[in-house]
């Protein structure tokens, strides 16, 4: 591993970690934000979406939907990348 992408996973690591100690400080306080109630499209699929099981059941670290959300896309965009740069270094070493 290059010391470029070891610069790079720390500070993707860094980000990830101080966004959850962020929803860990909010979480259950008055700090939530308030997910904006129109009727519109956008707005009742992202209520179905965040009111959905895997986030109120499955998935389940904060009590506030949005941050279980946010936190498995967070997972999911660290993960890809992670992948990759597996794969990359696996190949190199043959």
């Amino acid at each position: 591993m290059s010391t470029n992408q070891a610069k790079r996973w720390m500070i993707t690591i860094r980000i990830f970690l101080i966004v959850q100690l962020i929803f860990v400080i909010i979480d259950g306080t008055f700090l939530e934000p308030n997910i904006n109630d129109s009727d519109n499209l956008l707005a009742r699929g992202g209520r179905r979406i965040l009111e959905s099981r895997l986030f109120t059941e499955w998935i389940t670290p904060y009590s506030y939907p949005f941050f279980n959300m946010c936190m498995t896309v967070h997972i999911i965009a660290i993960l890809i990348p992670a992948v990759f740069d597996i794969k990359s270094i696996m190949l190199s070493k043959k």
